[in-house]
């Protein structure tokens, strides 16, 4: 399935990160999902958010930079090979995986893939 994923360009000073939630927070919006990279001196904070448009706009309003970003979330079960099975296919068919998390779900043994690749709706219909 193709969602909507907000990713955020933080500067690495200490409060930053807490700055936005806090934002995100006081507007009710609800993050499903929340992944954070750093370096020395940035991160990305990728969100799936219930309200990703919401997200997007309440951050340019405060001069935080944010993009929308189709991303592919795969359902898949929680046992060894699941995900080089996938990535197998999706590599067989030319597709570039260019980053990508996890998360288990609430419902047994089940987990599902974020992918970001470099074509979404031809890796989406592969995975179907």
């Amino acid at each position: 399935m193709i969602i909507k994923q907000v990713s955020v360009f933080l500067e690495n000073r200490q409060g930053r990160l807490a700055f936005v939630t806090g934002l995100l927070a006081e507007k009710h919006i609800n993050l499903g999902r929340v992944w954070f990279a750093d370096t020395t001196s940035f991160g990305i904070l990728r969100l799936i958010a219930d309200k990703p448009e919401e997200v997007k706009a309440v951050l340019a309003e405060n001069n935080v930079t944010a993009t929308l970003t189709d991303v592919l979330a795969v359902p898949l079960g929680d046992r060894p090979g699941e995900l080089a099975r996938i990535l197998a296919k999706l590599t067989e068919n030319g597709v570039d995986v260019e980053y990508l998390y996890a998360y288990l779900t609430q419902e047994e043994n089940g987990a599902v893939v974020v992918m970001r690749v470099d074509d979404t709706e031809r890796a989406a219909a592969l995975l179907a």
